[in-house]
């Protein structure tokens, strides 16, 4: 049977981070250092990286406070302000990420051909709000995202809900995502997989595509 739906992961599929790091965004140096001006700034980096681990090291997706809390006490914050931490989890000033260059024409031919689609993603509440704002959240039926679902990739629900979303089968949609297990998961659920690697030299191997340009062609011949 052909595909007639796509599940989308976001980050490094869809969409990059602004100043190039996803996790914290790029403006946490500068608000705590506006808190607190006699912050070490030779601690950052120790604090990023004890985030992240605290990142994967959570089932589901961690909240905003609880990130910023860890990083913070590496920082010697142990206390932070309330306002502090607003700011860390208030709207950017700017965005804080950007639509790769070949999503909205993909996104077009997609629709255009009467594929419907919807998101899977790790991530936090809002990102629909995030997806209006870049102006493509208009592509996608739903949502499937971590923090509102309890869970991650590769737990099935995460892409159960992202093919229900669409009143599909699994065996009538693709996954595709940056991770290749994540892929590997989806496809041993029944659904089609690809990897989306941009960094990777062509010819890519199969189950592998470079551009979302080269999707289109792969749904055409049939993915596993």
């Amino acid at each position: 049977m052909r595909v007639r739906g796509v599940l989308f992961d976001a980050g490094g599929v869809l969409t990059r981070p602004v100043g190039g790091r996803w996790n914290p965004r790029f403006d946490f140096e500068t608000i705590v250092t506006a808190h607190h001006p006699d912050v070490r700034q030779d601690l950052f980096a120790a604090a990023i990286d004890a985030g992240q681990r605290f990142l994967d090291a959570s089932p589901t997706t961690a909240r905003r406070t609880a990130y910023h809390r860890e990083m913070l006490t590496v920082l010697g914050i142990g206390d932070p302000s309330e306002p502090l931490l607003r700011q860390l989890e208030a709207p950017a000033a700017g965005p804080v990420i950007e639509v790769y260059t070949d999503v909205r024409r993909v996104l077009e031919q997609l629709r255009a051909a009467g594929v419907r689609m919807s998101v899977v993603s790790d991530n936090w509440a809002g990102l629909e709000a995030t997806f209006a704002g870049l102006d493509i959240g208009h592509y996608f039926e739903g949502f499937a995202i971590s923090e509102i679902l309890g869970c991650r990739k590769p737990d099935p629900r995460m892409y159960a809900e992202g093919s229900r979303l669409l009143g599909l089968e699994p065996h009538e949609c693709l996954f595709i995502d940056d991770d290749p297990a994540l892929v590997a998961a989806a496809v041993a659920l029944g659904y089609h997989g690809l990897t989306l690697d941009r960094e990777a030299a062509p010819p890519a191997p199969a189950g592998v595509i470079t551009t979302l340009d080269d999707l289109i062609p792969a749904l055409r011949t049939g993915a596993r």
